[in-house]
């Protein structure tokens, strides 16, 4: 199975960006999507940014992310 996070770009260089996943930055290759521009989403897998998408799917994405992390997190606890 393969897992994509949704991020937004915050910086841009010739082939890679700095990216926001959910609060942390992170530097992700920009091969497959070239176009991209600072305030983007793009969903990112394997340090790559694989395709850009809309903020409304990145949002809804973040937001699913948080449950499963905080669902996971009081398993933890308890």
């Amino acid at each position: 199975m393969c897992v994509g996070v949704p991020a937004r770009v915050v910086k841009k260089m010739e082939y890679s960006a700095v990216v926001d996943v959910m609060g942390s930055q992170t530097t992700v290759g920009t091969i497959f999507v070239p176009e991209l521009e600072i305030g983007d989403y793009v969903i990112v897998h394997a340090g790559q940014a694989m395709s850009i998408v809309d903020e409304t799917y990145a949002r809804q994405s973040v937001e699913e992310w948080r449950k499963l992390v905080n669902a996971r997190n009081s398993e933890t606890v308890q």
